[in-house]
């Protein structure tokens, strides 16, 4: 909780940052502060405020978090005036003026609300490049193992949101709204919980880190193989796939861990079982991508493919996940 009084704000440091918790505003008494945001790897200044402006006012009326990251451009002396105290000399305003300035307020949280979107669609066509995917990824499992603690109500590592901003935003330099976005799909694919814990703070709930480590790892190592090595699964493959493996763990395995899929019943009972149809021609791409064997036909004239599942059942989630991302717009 801000404290009333005086405050001193050292050069480049911060008096607070984007997506902070508000509680105070600040009158600047001497010195000169930025009003900055963050984009990719550096800051935009936004603004340039002296003695005798005020910063941080908005939030008296709403309390959503900041805006945008305030930093001293030279030794700054400013006075905190907590929202608290504010509250209540604020009851006794006319109810016209309380209107006219809650007004006001909306008004510019709209604009700074569209030049936000208008930041965001200048130049950059790709929101998750896929080396921005492991990156923001191995972001997540790190802070997550590091700072993580072992939930058994929740059933994952849960961890403040102000730690995962901190290191994004700080440390390795990513923007936030693209982590906030890729916990959005991660949510979906549960994968993770975030919960909004109210006053701008956040608990992130890591379900599955060992399968997001995973994902980080297989995908850099795909990204570096040569194109012509690369392996690449349509997103209405995945469909496919994840039935064939329906299939593969019904039946047993040889001493190569390999499972037989008999095609021939997966066409005739899919869409009794999976309710959807997988046609054989359907699987002849992937035999094609040697993610399942080639077409062999049985005696009796059935059609059989030899499928190794510890090695497939990955993809199908991993897939999913980079084409969830792919969708994601700004």
């Amino acid at each position: 909780m801000t404290q009333a009084g005086p405050r001193r704000v050292e050069k480049d440091h911060y008096l607070f940052r984007e997506g902070d918790p508000p509680d105070a505003m600040y009158v600047i008494k001497s010195g000169k502060l930025a009003v900055v945001k963050s984009k990719q790897n550096s800051e935009i200044i936004l603004a340039e405020i002296g003695p005798g402006a005020m910063v941080g006012e908005m939030a008296f009326f709403d309390n959503k978090p900041r805006s945008a990251s305030v930093k001293a451009l030279k030794d700054t002396d400013v006075i905190a005036l907590p929202y608290k105290s504010l509250h209540a000399q604020f009851q006794n305003f006319p109810e016209w003026c309380k209107a006219i300035m809650r007004t006001v307020n909306d008004h510019l949280r709209n604009a700074n609300q569209k030049i936000k979107q208008l930041e965001k669609s200048d130049g950059e066509t790709d929101l998750f490049p896929p080396h921005t995917i492991t990156k923001l990824v191995s972001i997540l499992n790190f802070v997550g193992m590091k700072y993580g603690k072992m939930s058994e109500e929740d059933k994952g590592l849960a961890v403040g949101g102000h730690i995962l901003r901190n290191y994004t935003i700080q440390v390795f330099q990513e923007a936030t709204h693209k982590m906030d976005k890729l916990l959005v799909v991660l949510e979906t694919l549960n994968y993770v919980k975030n919960e909004e814990l109210g006053e701008g703070r956040k608990k992130i709930v890591i379900f599955k880190p060992e399968a997001l480590f995973a994902f980080a790892e297989w995908y850099n190592e795909w990204l570096f193989k040569k194109e012509t090595d690369r392996v690449v699964m349509k997103e209405e493959e995945i469909k496919i796939l994840n039935g064939v493996l329906h299939y593969a763990k019904l039946v047993p395995k040889n001493d190569k861990g390999i499972s037989r899929v008999n095609l021939t019943e997966l066409q005739n009972n899919s869409m009794k079982d999976l309710g959807f149809l997988i046609k054989i021609e359907e699987t002849l791409p992937l035999c094609e991508k040697k993610l399942l064997g080639e077409h062999t036909m049985i005696e009796g004239g059935g059609v059989v493919s030899d499928v190794q599942i510890e090695e497939l059942e990955k993809l199908g989630p991993f897939w999913s996940l980079i084409y969830a991302l792919k969708k994601v717009t700004r």
